[in-house]
């Protein structure tokens, strides 16, 4: 099967990737000639623009930092009957727009976010919260199953990012919550490698504890798999989200303020794991 790939950036390098190992024809496009050469490196085929993805496939994956990135790849591409599995984490009204602007060119787009980090897209450690068009959602399922462990259908189009926004508020605590920790224990006098040991099983765990423990045990960030600078554009798409329904978000606004301190701090191009050398540092946490 064919598919495409806009956008090769942590996300979707990892899904072309996966898609490659499990015998796609991956087609895909990245504006950094880097990203384009590590596709060609993970068996794909980079090409020279989003217009001959849809000259190439019928099933295409977008993974974009931006909503202008989405509109503009939208207003380049024709390619009647294609479906666009769009993956970006980004206001619902911008996914609306896209839809609408590939819908007059008989392309059909789903609103699909992941959930998962980077580090979990490297090993199909992901979760597809589909939404949008019930028919092709079945021609995407195959595609899911060639990068992910899991996809859920949630109907209406936008539901997906609803669901995402949710995903996201309870990461951004998660990953703040087990920085936190790490400079209780580490202060308390208990080694990094222990604490993480213990609690990766405990029942105060999370899903962000066990994943990006492992940096917080090493106290190394550079091991990209979600930049601070980039976080903070999902922290407001929440925000303003929760806002505009009347939401109430004192925990997640108090995670937020941890972030902002990361990239006040130099992180702004490290994981945002580095949280919890933020949260040494206002600790006064000394490592052995």
């Amino acid at each position: 099967m064919k598919v495409g790939v806009i956008g090769l950036g942590i996300m979707g390098s990892a899904m072309s990737a996966n898609l490659a190992k499990k015998g796609f024809k991956v087609y895909g496009y990245d504006i950094a000639p880097k990203a384009r050469a590590a596709l060609k490196r993970a068996g794909g085929v980079a090409v020279a623009s989003p217009s001959e993805i849809f000259s190439s496939a019928k099933v295409i994956i977008t993974s974009l930092p931006s909503a202008a990135a989405l509109h503009s790849v939208c207003s380049e591409v024709e390619g009647r009957g294609a479906v666009v599995i769009e993956t970006s984490t980004l206001p619902i009204k911008d996914k609306v727009k896209a839809r609408n602007t590939l819908k007059r060119k008989g392309i059909t787009l789903l609103d699909c976010p992941l959930s998962g980090t980077g580090a979990q897209a490297k090993v199909g450690d992901l979760v597809v919260f589909a939404s949008g068009d019930k028919a092709a959602f079945s021609k995407a399922v195959p595609v899911f199953k060639g990068f992910s462990r899991g996809h859920h259908y949630l109907g209406e189009f936008g539901n997906g990012s609803k669901m995402k926004f949710v995903a996201n508020l309870m990461v951004a605590i998660h990953n703040v919550s087990a920085g936190e920790a790490f400079a209780l224990g580490i202060k308390a006098g208990l080694s990094p490698k222990a604490i993480f040991d213990v609690q990766a099983n405990s029942a105060g765990t999370s899903r962000m504890f066990q994943v990006r423990g492992p940096m917080m045990v090493k106290g190394r960030y550079d091991e990209v798999t979600m930049k601070n600078e980039v976080w903070q554009k999902d922290m407001k798409i929440i925000g303003d989200y929760a806002r505009s329904l009347g939401v109430a978000t004192p925990t997640f606004k108090a995670s937020a303020g941890v972030y902002k301190a990361a990239m006040a701090q130099g992180f702004a191009k490290q994981d945002t794991g580095a949280v919890c050398a933020v949260l040494e540092r206002m600790s006064r946490v000394r490592r052995r």
